[in-house]
């Protein structure tokens, strides 16, 4: 059941004292990140103001911050995002490959995020591939999207790659499709072994570029760390790979939840009182039973900003013949080799906002939600210290 509940207000009933409990420890980014989600659809940014025609309600729609790690604004660039693969599907089936890392990498992941990040990346994508172009295995050059989470369900660091996957892909001579096996797409012990071997190799050529501190801090030193490194070749690494989806509908389904998704939703949320927050989680280790975990505010905090990215880092990323340079030219490829219709032209999007959310979203801002009417613009709302306003609405 929904409470209403919001991250928001989280970060604005705790955020300013974690702020000044933290100040030591808190970067920029993880400041800009409270700050945006506290502000999001409120007065703060500004807005418009809106009545209805029928009734005479009159509406103030606050603008939203557009932080990729608020929960609020995920779901138009979610729908744009899908609206613009959806023309990219195969009409075969699409795998969900998984690969995760040993705790003792999260560590060092979390110290060194867009190094070790990109390294996650690479190291998935090109395992993949390798194995894929395998004659032994499959014998094709195949398409992958890779999602990166760095989070589990109660809010532990805990980095990992879901690959989209079609079942099959393109001969060395781009002359045949090659399709793999019905139910099975390659061997996850083959994968879990090269995935290992390449991501220590590339950990190991960074080292000059990575930081350490606090109980991390021994590995400066070359040789601590090159020991650290030969225990972790030593151990399993897990790399899972789901059943295939069914069809295109499934595919589109997993990829909106998936892709712009953040730590938490609000919908997990169920109560902050007394300086505590409540919200639901799946033990996966119990067949995923639904329990509730509750911690104080501050360490609430703390494990979402465990999320944050750096600047300008891509947590989607295309590769093989989905690859952005080639994309276009290779699926059309695909599509004439599995003997379907070439992708019907993508119409421009509208220039209004409100028409383009209604096409996307399936959902009209433009309908009173008191009696169904409509809404008609008012006028912009000024920022707070603007010394613009208006006396036709009240913004209190």
């Amino acid at each position: 059941m929904a409470t209403g509940l919001e991250v928001a207000e989280v970060f604005r009933r705790h955020g300013e004292t974690y702020r000044q409990v933290h100040a030591e420890h808190l970067g920029r980014t993880e400041r800009r990140v409270m700050g945006a989600i506290a502000a999001c659809r409120t007065a703060a940014l500004g807005g418009h103001a809106e009545f209805c025609e029928d009734c005479g309600l009159v509406r103030c729609a606050y603008n939203s911050c557009r932080n990729r790690h608020c929960p609020k604004c995920q779901g138009l660039a979610r729908a744009e995002w899908l609206a613009d693969r959806q023309a990219e599907l195969l009409p075969v089936p699409y795998f969900h490959v998984v690969f995760t890392v040993p705790a003792q990498i999260a560590a060092i992941a979390f110290q060194n995020k867009a190094t070790v990040y990109a390294i996650l990346f690479r190291a998935a994508a090109e395992t993949l591939r390798t194995i894929a172009a395998d004659p032994r295995h499959l014998g094709a050059e195949i398409g992958v999207v890779a999602v990166m989470h760095s989070w589990g369900q109660t809010l532990q660091h805990h980095p990992h790659i879901h690959c989209l996957v079609p079942g099959g892909g393109l001969s060395s001579d781009g002359a045949r499709w090659i399709a793999c096996r019905p139910g099975f797409f390659l061997p996850v012990q083959v994968l879990s072994q090269l995935f290992r071997r390449l991501f220590l190799e590339q950990l190991q050529a960074s080292f000059s570029g990575l930081s350490f501190f606090g109980t991390l801090a021994p590995l400066t030193d070359q040789a601590v760390f090159n020991r650290a490194l030969a225990k972790l070749r030593r151990i399993d690494w897990v790399v899972y790979a789901k059943r295939p989806f069914a069809g295109p509908e499934q595919v589109l389904s997993y990829l909106g939840r998936y892709t712009h998704r953040v730590a938490i939703a609000n919908s997990r949320l169920i109560a902050l009182a007394d300086g505590q927050v409540s919200f639901r989680w799946n033990d996966y280790r119990h067949h995923g039973k639904s329990k509730v975990m509750t911690l104080t505010a501050d360490e609430f905090i703390r494990r979402f900003l465990l999320h944050t990215l750096p600047g300008g880092f891509h947590r989607i990323r295309h590769y093989g013949f989905l690859a952005n340079g080639h994309r276009a030219a290779k699926l059309t490829r695909c599509r004439q080799l599995l003997r379907v219709p070439p992708a019907a032209a993508t119409p421009a999007p509208p220039t209004d906002y409100r028409e383009r959310y209604r096409q996307l979203t399936g959902f009209s801002l433009e309908i009173c939600p008191d009696c169904g009417g409509q809404m008609e613009l008012l006028g912009p709302l000024p920022y707070p210290g603007s010394r613009k306003t208006s006396a036709r609405y009240d913004t209190s």
